[in-house]
């Protein structure tokens, strides 16, 4: 998996995380549907990333 790739989906979950506890804390419910989405993006990122490195296992 490239270091990178996971680099970016783990600051996109940080980034998630902040801007729905933003949103908790100020009840904006925009806010937290936001950070939500980017944290479940960052899942999907994650496990894209896994399925990469699966097929180059098997590759090897």
């Amino acid at each position: 998996m490239s270091l990178e790739d996971r680099a970016k989906a783990t600051a996109k979950n940080v980034e998630g995380k902040a801007q729905e506890v933003v949103g908790n804390v100020t009840g904006d419910p925009e806010d937290q549907a936001e950070g939500k989405a980017k944290q479940a993006e960052s899942e999907v990122r994650h496990g894209i990333e896994d399925v990469k490195d699966n097929i180059k296992k098997k590759v090897d």
